[in-house]
C-alpha cells in the first residue's frame, strides 16, 4: 500500500481571506510580528493499486483535489509499513 501526502496551496497573488482572518486573530493575541499568513490544505490517500500511484494522485489533483486555477499542489508518495 502507499501513501500520498498532498499539499494545496493558493497561487501567489490570489487573496487570502482565511489566511487574513487567522492573521488578524493572531495580532489580536499579542503575535504582531506575524507578516501574512497563507492557509492551504492537507490530505493524505491511502491507495492500494500501487501500479501507477503517481498517475492516479496527479489526475486526482487536477480533477478534484486542487483548483488548478487558483491552487498549487505538491505531493510525495511513501510506501506503507504494515506490522
Amino acid at each position: 500500500m502507499k501513501k500520498a501526502l498532498i499539499y494545496i496551496t493558493l497561487k501567489e497573488g490570489v487573496l487570502d481571506p482565511q489566511g487574513k482572518t487567522v492573521q488578524h486573530s493572531l495580532d489580536t493575541l499579542g503575535y504582531e510580528t506575524i507578516k501574512e499568513v497563507r492557509v492551504g490544505k492537507y490530505l493524505e490517500l491511502f491507495i492500494e493499486d500501487e501500479s501507477s500511484v503517481e498517475a492516479q494522485v496527479e489526475e486526482m489533483c487536477e480533477k478534484l483535489l486542487a483548483n488548478p486555477v487558483i491552487e498549487n499542489y505538491t505531493y510525495t508518495i511513501e510506501e506503507v509499513v504494515t506490522l
